[in-house]
């Protein structure tokens, strides 16, 4: 079930999305309990690490989730400016492809019309990773990969 909102709230998200900048985030959404199982500490040492990355601005947290901040990413060395990869699909292969996209470690594949067929963000790092695999998927006919330097907004 949606929930209306009043003009008074749509007025504050909209201030919030004109006046936010946009950031890369990895949402985590475990409970700190399995965390801390898969990290071989108690729960106690675990909130002692969170606190203090939390401090450092390398993630942030709430209610049932951790973020991992742009500055966490850095200090991982995983680069926030994306790559993108462009890619031209076969009109007859297209649902097979797209199936296959789906299962690809990117961030974001989004079908788009005009001059290509889709679009896909990946992190730098992963972005040989992402052209390998999709040198593999049947129907593919082209790619153009794009790397950012700047972000300039």
């Amino acid at each position: 079930m949606e929930v209306e909102l009043t003009k008074r709230s749509i007025k504050l998200l909209k201030t919030l999305y004109e006046e936010g900048v946009p950031s890369t985030t990895y949402t985590l959404k475990l409970k700190q309990n399995e965390l801390a199982k898969k990290m071989g500490i108690s729960r106690q040492a675990l909130n002692i690490h969170l606190r203090r990355l939390r401090e450092l601005g390398y993630i942030k947290t709430g209610r049932g989730f951790i973020d991992v901040t742009d500055k966490g990413l850095k200090a991982l060395g995983i680069s926030i400016a994306p790559a993108f990869i462009f890619i031209k699909v076969s009109p007859t292969k297209r649902n097979e492809a797209y199936e296959k996209i789906r299962k690809l470690k990117i961030q974001r594949a989004f079908r788009v019309a005009g001059d290509v067929d889709a679009i896909l963000t990946v992190e730098e790092e992963n972005l040989d990773e992402a052209l390998k695999e999709l040198s593999t998927i049947e129907g593919i006919q082209e790619t153009k990969s794009y790397v950012a330097i700047e972000t300039i907004r």
